[in-house]
């Protein structure tokens, strides 16, 4: 063991992460206000450091492993996004105050990362979970850095699985996806060139039915790594909303004089339907959590009972944060929350009297703090089970505003009601508390996959935390203005900034909307609880149909992907599935390749599959970026349009254009893909 500790928390690492998280959080908002998707940006960040840091001497694995750490923030932290769109759409703010925003993020990220230190030594040290995400992490790291090594690190969390040296591509991968993304992008969404979606209805009768397309190469690369079997999932969904349902509800619907069929099937999903898609991706989301319950419950006491025997001090690479700063943190945080929660307060009822003030500010701030470190316990068990990126932090925040709604009834109850619009107050601090509990609940799903990558290849832990905490506050600082931007740009559905904006173009931030939605139902007791109830049943059929297909071992069929394609615009689906199917293409031809060779299929997919997931993160990173660009020039200029070169004239061109150039694109990826041949 060397005498001297490596270099890993330098500040030029340090700069180069909250670059790395600045670009990620803004290209994620973008995606998840469009799609209610984000991607997990640890491996393209550390790709990017690698590739980076290689210029400056001294650079080591450690020292771009805390650089993937800091920026991981971005793919977490901007889960917020998930709730807070939801106080512009009941009308509570007409904007996104920016030091308000930001100490909700910066609080809950932190409170995330503080609340899963105690679980590090059990869950993710003396623990078997897989920890999906943070172990391929750490294998691009290696894999980047295939002569260096590390102290402490025992001969088998070493292997890095490279038998010839070779060096991971990575850097190159990204360029070409942003670049190719952002030209398409730019075409469609600024020049006007291409057309960004195509729709032909059938009408039957009094019915209609619909198939639709998307051409968002960003969806491309997130439904490639999404995967088939999500991919097929969100088809049946499509399939059964617009074909079947949809068509059935518009047959016994009565048709309004002067409406044409596919307007009134737009109609009958956006009111009725879509909350359908909401009780199937609410009890999706609830199912996953009460399938871990027990083992998250049995991990989280064992982590707690090996805090106290843990010895910190034996070597670096078990150093936590010192408790007492641990300690003294979180009740500086939780006096921040009061703060927070009192100024929301009393400046939405400065008349309020004190008792219902305090009690309200004090019932909040216990709720998010008590409830946040359980969800903090609960996400880093399940990251560390299935995965950070199929954790159902959908699932954690609808059962946040219910629980919310349910305490601040029983509030009302008990010491008076909130003012004379205390319904609309009540509904509006609902998401605002929520919103800190997702702020926990999404870093604590991705800080163990960070300790994970770290204890893999030697890291320190401490060093890490600090490292995830300025993630933290860079992304927190970011997300306000982008948030506002991109609301001031496009807006968002059923909350648009200004009279006369082009609808079509809005973002549709479905989780917000689902959110908002369950939060009005339970104070208005006007929600659609038939579709609602419907879409429950829906629900549990497919995660029956779901369990069985697993037990072959073969196929499934993820019920909150199929609910995500009644409830997501069919135009925002399709590209998904076919980013899905091109994963899939690939992945049958290299077993193809692996058999021809007589080669193991690890050894032969290898650098295909990094190439894939590198290629389809620069996708999302390229479009996002130009949506953002475009976002600020419609915001200088005041014109919805002011890059655009045509008109309206040139839509039917454009649309037999646009689908010959993403045919083409689609065929250019899976070859590109599978451009290596092993040596």
């Amino acid at each position: 063991m060397s005498s001297s500790s490596p270099v890993e928390l330098t500040l030029r690492g340090v700069i180069l992460g909250a670059l790395i998280t600045i670009v990620f959080t803004a290209a994620n908002i973008y995606l998840g206000l469009k799609v209610g998707l984000t991607f997990a940006s640890s491996i393209p960040a550390s790709v990017i450091s690698m590739a980076v840091l290689r210029y400056f001497r001294g650079s080591n694995i450690l020292e771009n492993n805390m650089v993937q750490t800091q920026a991981s923030a971005a793919g977490t932290l901007s889960s917020v996004i998930f709730i807070l769109p939801g106080l512009l759409m009941m009308g509570y703010w007409s904007g996104f105050p920016f030091w308000q925003t930001t100490f909700i993020c910066a609080t809950g990220g932190i409170l995330g990362v503080l609340f899963t230190i105690p679980l590090r030594h059990v869950m993710v040290v003396q623990s078997d979970l897989p920890y999906p995400e943070g172990i391929a992490a750490a294998e691009i790291l290696r894999v980047g850095s295939p002569t260096q090594n590390t102290e402490g690190v025992s001969d088998h969390h070493n292997k890095s699985g490279v038998e010839d040296g070779r060096a991971l591509p990575g850097g190159r991968e990204l360029v070409v996806g942003s670049g190719i993304s952002a030209l398409f992008a730019l075409a469609t969404s600024g020049f006007r060139l291409l057309t960004d979606s195509v729709t032909y209805w059938v009408t039957a009768g009094r019915t209609a039915f619909q198939f639709s397309t998307g051409f968002s190469l960003a969806m491309v690369g997130a439904g490639y790594l999404m995967g088939i079997r999500g991919g097929i999932a969100t088809l049946v969904g499509i399939v059964f909303n617009w074909e079947v349902v949809v068509p059935w509800v518009m047959h016994h619907t009565a048709n309004p004089a002067g409406i044409s069929p596919s307007d009134l099937a737009m109609q009958v999903w956006s009111s009725q339907v879509r909350f359908m898609g909401a009780g199937v991706i609410g009890v999706a989301a609830i199912w996953t959590l009460l399938t871990l319950l027990k083992p998250m419950f049995l991990g989280v006491v064992s982590s707690l009972k090996a805090v106290s025997k843990v010895d910190v001090g034996q070597s670096r690479m078990d150093r936590d944060l010192s408790p007492r700063l641990v300690g003294g943190l979180s009740i500086l945080l939780l006096l921040a929350l009061l703060v927070i929660f009192y100024q929301f307060l009393h400046h939405a009822a400065p008349t309020l009297s004190v008792t219902v003030l305090w009690a309200t500010v004090i019932a909040c701030t216990l709720f998010a703090f008590i409830f946040g470190f359980l969800v903090a316990a609960a996400c880093g068990y399940m990251a560390g089970l299935i995965g950070s990126s199929s954790s159902p932090i959908s699932g954690i925040g609808i059962i946040g505003v219910i629980l919310v709604a349910l305490v601040i009834l029983a509030l009302q109850h008990l010491v008076g009601s909130l003012g004379p619009d205390g319904t609309h107050l009540a509904i509006a601090l609902t998401l605002f508390t929520t919103s800190i509990v997702i702020c926990m609940a999404a870093i604590s799903n991705d800080n163990l996959q960070d300790l994970k990558s770290g204890y893999l290849i030697g890291a320190t832990p401490a060093k890490q935390q600090i490292a995830l905490i300025i993630g933290c506050v860079v992304g927190a600082l970011i997300i306000a203005p982008v948030l506002q931007l991109l609301y001031e740009a496009y807006g968002f559905t059923g909350a648009m900034p200004h009279p006369g904006m082009d609808t079509s173009q809005a973002l549709g931030a479905p989780q917000a909307t689902l959110m908002t939605a369950i939060a009005d139902g339970i104070f208005h007791h006007q929600m659609q609880w038939g579709m609602l109830f419907d879409g429950i049943v829906v629900g549990i059929v497919v995660i029956i149909i779901d369990s069985l297909l697993r037990r072959t071992g073969r196929a499934s069929l993820p019920a909150i992907a199929v609910g995500m394609g009644i409830y997501l615009p069919a135009s925002v689906n399709m590209p998904l599935i076919f980013g899905a199917f091109i994963s899939w293409l690939v992945t049958v031809r290299l077993r193809s390749r692996a058999k021809r060779l007589g080669e193991s299929v690890e050894r032969v997919s290898d650098r295909p599959k990094r190439r894939g997931v590198l290629l389809a993160s620069g996708l999302i990173v390229g479009e996002s970026l130009v949506g953002i660009l475009i976002a600020v020039l419609i915001g200088a200029t005041g014109n919805e349009a002011p890059l655009a070169l045509v008109g309206n004239s040139f839509a039917g061109i454009s649309q037999v254009l646009t689908l010959i150039l993403f045919f083409l694109f689609c065929v250019w990826l899976y070859r590109y893909i599978l451009r290596y041949r092993i040596k």
